[in-house]
């Protein structure tokens, strides 16, 4: 929806914005302007009860009724505040210009966040373990409940509101830019990185020109998970790092007594321990900066980038997955993910 569709100007009468407001797409809530089109309030069909039962009549201008405490966004996004919002339950959110006036409407009610973020897929990959389902698909265009595997993570990154996504290509390229385009679709912008050969899981990133935001977020297309964007955000930003890596708890169950020994002497035992390691779940948030450090035409990993933030004294963390993740490389995570997507359908 047009985010001129949540305005009304501040002379129109009491009526006029009930028509208005009968607009169920609208959230019950409409932004009031001025002349100049600056934002001077908001209203409610519950500001218009109230006006009446204190005076106001059909025909009184709607700048009578508005609240004018309202909250709004201008230039950086402060990720906690949005939070707060969220929390106070809060359900549109304008976005202003320096002179006052709304350039964008969030609507938290659809969205889990609104994060600063500059989206990276990357979906060269042949998928050989896949074949023959790979032979004349690229692995991220395979068919997933309804929608291909790549676009469950291009819709999760829009309900953050990320509006930036590059998608990374190499292999039947054309299926993937074919379905995606622009992104208008999608209400986002949608650009592309054309590999000319594998360059490792992060390697085409030092093509990476166009940043639109301070972060990056890179993700492998066929991971299928409902991380919490948000919550990984506030990580790297309460942690003050220059790199996070989601990660994957996985746990080794020993079925035997482990002993502690000193010299051959056993001074302790643990029984039948359980061990907790973290893997690396292919999902990572960087500084643009660290993008300087990925080597132009070369193959390069992503654990590549961490060794050599590691070795510049730079700060590296990780943020725990505690949702469902699942890596779709082989026909037996094919499977697992289409069973698991039919069982979330259900709920």
């Amino acid at each position: 929806m047009n985010f001129r569709d949540f305005i009304i100007d501040e002379n129109t009468d009491c009526i006029g914005a009930l028509r208005k407001l009968d607009n169920r797409m609208l959230n019950q809530t409409l932004f009031v302007v001025d002349k100049n089109e600056k934002l001077i309030g908001t209203v409610t069909d519950g500001d218009i009860r109230r006006g009446l039962i204190k005076g106001l009549n059909l025909n009184s201008p709607i700048h009578m009724f508005c609240r004018r405490n309202f909250s709004s966004i201008n230039g950086k996004i402060d990720v906690l505040y949005i939070h707060k919002l969220k929390k106070d339950g809060i359900k549109v959110l304008p976005k202003l210009n320096k002179d006052g006036q709304i350039i964008k409407v969030y609507d938290l009610l659809r969205l889990e966040s609104i994060l600063p973020i500059h989206a990276v897929i990357m979906a060269g990959g042949r998928g050989e373990r896949l074949r023959p389902l790979t032979d004349k698909t690229p692995k991220s265009m395979l068919p997933l409940g309804d929608k291909p595997i790549i676009e469950h993570n291009v819709d999760r990154l829009v309900s953050f509101g990320i509006e930036t996504i590059t998608i990374s290509v190499n292999y039947l390229a054309d299926q993937i830019m074919d379905y995606f385009g622009d992104g208008s679709s999608k209400g986002i912008t949608i650009n592309y990185i054309e590999e000319k050969e594998p360059l490792g899981t992060i390697g085409s990133l030092a093509q990476f020109d166009k940043v639109v935001q301070e972060v990056v977020l890179v993700l492998n297309s066929d991971v299928f998970t409902n991380i919490d964007f948000e919550d990984f955000f506030i990580t790297m930003t309460n942690g003050k790092a220059d790199m996070v890596v989601a990660s994957i708890p996985y746990t080794v169950d020993i079925p035997y007594a482990i002993l502690d020994l000193d010299d051959n002497c056993i001074k302790n035992f643990e029984e039948k321990p359980k061990n907790t390691y973290y893997a690396n779940a292919g999902i990572y948030l960087l500084k643009k900066e660290c993008l300087g450090m990925i080597p132009k035409n070369s193959f390069f990993n992503a654990t590549d980038l961490m060794n050599n933030i590691i070795s510049n004294n730079g700060k590296l963390i990780h943020h725990p997955i505690t949702g469902f993740w699942i890596d779709i490389g082989k026909n037996d995570d094919y499977n697992k993910a289409r069973e698991l997507i039919r069982h979330l359908r259900t709920i």
